[in-house]
């Protein structure tokens, strides 16, 4: 929430902002020392360092902010796909059609290197590749850092965000990445400690998908790990569109462009093909919600565009509304939930910044772009930009949205109409094959104003949910999420926490006091890793690292965020050049400059409208009717 002496300060930002970045432009092109780094990064990352960006005022947090974004566009993005891997993913045959609307694979986003972004390609990487080997997978022990480091005693809640917030990053996620189905063969084997009551011994722990493009002279070799995004990787809308042309046509109802729902307006997860897709493993019924609420506003998009367009065929509809859905998405995600998990006010105005500019809301909405710039006028709609590397997600990326902690325990589910409690229950009643009968017995208004209402849980050290350390998936393999977690980030090839902050350009601790600001927690990490601070893994010093003002995650991994934020809008030609209305039409224009979470709620559940009345950020606790 930002206050009015905060937006004071966004506005005077506007101009520091603007000076920086006009300072940059002219630093970039002299005083370049042997690394590359200007003046003006060098600046940024040396104030960083001694001060911190969160301890300066807004203007001049945002001016270093900046500096830190170039040196990581320049510095941290790297590119995995080999020319021979490219190959052995088939380019879908040229479709007219693909100029103006997205592919369901994700193909064809950049038209002159289609295969960019594609399903079925490998993730990159934000540090450099020779730093990404395998290394000690199983030291120390998964199991022991999830038992010892991540149990959740008591329940830590995060008073800034609701629920809501848990179940959006989930969703949201579920549209950037998925690295498919596990291996079945040769698990990974954890053995026990004395006294752990795991049902097996060795536990074990199914292998990450192999890469199918991977070449037989990679793995003889030793090169580092690749590993194949099943998803598309740009912002589209894949959770609920899919990734292949099966999906995206057994969702469709095949008229005016809309989406199938069932009973009751509630997406219906009602057939072996759809649970597959949106996997029911981690199904739960805050993504029921989700899911629901955006097929619902898919729908009413295309009602809009049929009014607007009434000679617009079956697909000319679907295919708008998918564009306008998926824009709309980004920017709910953009300038509402990400301000809410990290509300500090140099971000909260750096983030609307991205969007809007400098030249902010008012005069976007006025006027539209008054400029090319992405700094004046916001990204959407600038030129489309790759930073010298072709665009893909990134395991580092991956690593840092591992948020499981912002799961509660226990639900209260309440109705909006006067706040009484209907029940009590706890997660693993709300998931799995559980979930539809929840949203068939609890309207959907009562569920979301009880999302709003309740909080989600603080990304902390011993505040990982009991239940996911004991989950049984519906395919009855019992697995602890927590030391699946820690041991996936390794697998992964992703650097330890003290070499990932310093390839990042932070500096790492020396001391496990240094590391965080809980004294026991200082004491508990140095015994799990046996004294070795290097050792320590990403997962858990970004758990237990102290945090900036505001912040709901870390400020190591923020710097991912700081890179990839924008780098999924900046990339993709449907947020940058073809963001404009003879791709989207004036209509869906005006949708998505109009539109933001709370008229979607309320939309499609107007009774929810006491419970926001004077909520700033839906993501934030509602207000009690």
């Amino acid at each position: 929430m930002i206050t009015s002496s905060g937006k004071k300060w966004i506005i005077g930002a506007g101009g520091v902002a603007l000076a920086a970045y006009a300072a940059s432009k002219l630093l970039s092109a002299a005083n370049q020392k042997r690394s590359g780094a200007s003046l003006f990064e060098q600046a940024s990352s040396a104030i960083d360092r001694a001060v911190g960006w969160d301890k300066l005022p807004v203007p001049f947090g945002l001016a270093v902010l900046s500096g830190l974004r170039r040196v990581l566009r320049r510095q941290n993005l790297y590119d995995t796909n080999t020319p021979k891997a490219m190959k052995i993913r088939e380019t879908p045959p040229w479709d007219e059609r693909y100029r103006k609307f997205r592919t369901i694979d994700g193909t064809y986003n950049d038209l002159d290197h289609p295969l960019m972004g594609a399903a079925e390609t490998r993730f990159g990487r934000n540090v450099p590749i020779s730093k990404t080997h395998l290394k000690d997978v199983l030291s120390p022990s998964p199991r022991r850092v999830s038992r010892e480091l991540m149990t959740r005693h008591t329940f830590q809640p995060a008073p800034t965000i609701n629920l809501l917030t848990a179940a959006w990053i989930q969703f949201i996620v579920r549209d950037w990445l998925s690295h498919g189905k596990s291996e079945q063969a040769d698990p990974w084997q954890i053995p026990l400690d004395p006294g752990d009551d795991w049902h097996e011994n060795p536990m074990r722990i199914l292998r990450t998908r192999r890469d199918p493009t991977r070449s037989q002279a990679e793995d003889e070799s030793g090169a580092p790990p690749t590993y194949i995004n099943s998803e598309t990787h740009w912002w589209d809308g894949s959770q609920i569109y899919g990734s292949t042309k099966e999906f995206s046509k057994m969702v469709r109802t095949g008229t005016d462009g809309k989406l199938r729902v069932g009973r009751d307006n509630l997406v219906v997860v009602d057939n072996d093909a759809l649970v597959q897709q949106v996997g029911l493993a981690g199904w739960w019924v805050g993504l029921s919600l989700l899911f629901t609420l955006f097929t619902l506003e898919h729908n009413a998009i295309c009602d809009r565009l049929r009014k607007a367009y009434p000679h617009w065929s079956d697909d000319d509809l679907f295919e708008h509304a998918r564009l306008i859905n998926a824009a709309l998405l980004a920017k709910i995600h953009t300038i509402e939930w990400t301000p809410a998990i990290i509300s500090h006010p140099t971000t909260a105005a750096a983030l609307r910044i991205n969007w809007f500019g400098i030249a902010g809301e008012r005069l976007y909405k006025l006027f539209g772009r008054i400029s090319p710039s992405e700094v004046i006028s916001g990204i959407p709609g600038s030129k489309t930009q790759y930073f010298g590397v072709p665009y893909s997600i990134t395991e580092e990326f991956v690593a840092v949205y591992r948020l499981h902690p912002l799961i509660p325990d226990d639900l209260e589910l309440r109705s909006v109409r006067d706040d009484s409690l209907l029940e009590m229950t706890t997660f693993p009643k709300v998931a799995g094959v559980y979930a539809q009968d929840v949203v068939q017995r609890v309207s959907m208004s009562d569920l979301l104003y009880s999302f709003g209402r309740m909080n989600s849980g603080a990304v902390r050290l011993h505040n990982y949910p009991c239940f996911l350390q004991r989950f049984e998936r519906p395919d009855k393999i019992v697995i602890d999420l927590a030391a699946h977690d820690i041991l996936r980030t390794r697998e992964l090839g992703v650097p330890r926490y003290n070499e990932f902050r310093r390839l990042l350009h932070l500096r790492a601790p020396e001391t496990f006091e240094e590391m965080t600001d809980v004294p026991e927690w200082a004491e508990e990490i140095r015994r799990v890793y046996n004294n070795d601070i290097e050792a320590v893994d990403l997962m858990v010093g970004m758990f237990a690292e102290p945090l900036p003002q505001g912040f709901g995650f870390s400020d190591t991994a923020f710097r991912i965020f700081i890179l990839m934020a924008s780098r999924r809008l900046n990339s993709d030609r449907f947020f940058t050049t073809d963001f404009t209305p003879e791709v989207y039409s004036p209509v869906g224009m005006e949708w998505i400059r109009d539109n933001n979470m709370n008229t979607v709620l309320l939309r499609h559940y107007p009774n929810l409208a006491p419970a926001l009345r004077g909520v700033q950020n839906p993501f934030a606790p509602w207000t009690r009717v």
